[in-house]
């Protein structure tokens, strides 16, 4: 069992909600709950989104940061020499 306090008005809404739906209040909370709870569960950390992307493309320049001027310039000199 489960007590919750609600503001007023978000009440008046509920029973405004049950009586156009000729359902109880308790119906409309478990519906709303059942949405809620299902909107959570389909949300994805970015870690869960990417999972079967780390890793999937291997670069084999490993120091690629360490030499990255170097490798510019030398781009940009064959590029010139075409």
């Amino acid at each position: 069992m489960l007590t919750v306090r609600l503001p007023k008005e978000m009440e008046d809404e509920i029973d405004r909600i049950a009586a156009l739906e000729k359902a109880t209040k308790s119906q409309i909370i478990k519906e709303a709950l059942k949405a809620y709870i299902k909107t959570r569960k389909m949300e994805k950390t970015p870690y869960e989104l990417g999972v079967d992307l780390f890793g999937k493309y291997e670069f084999k320049d490993t120091e690629l940061s360490q030499n990255y001027k170097k490798k510019l310039k030398d781009k940009l000199i064959e590029k010139g020499s075409h």
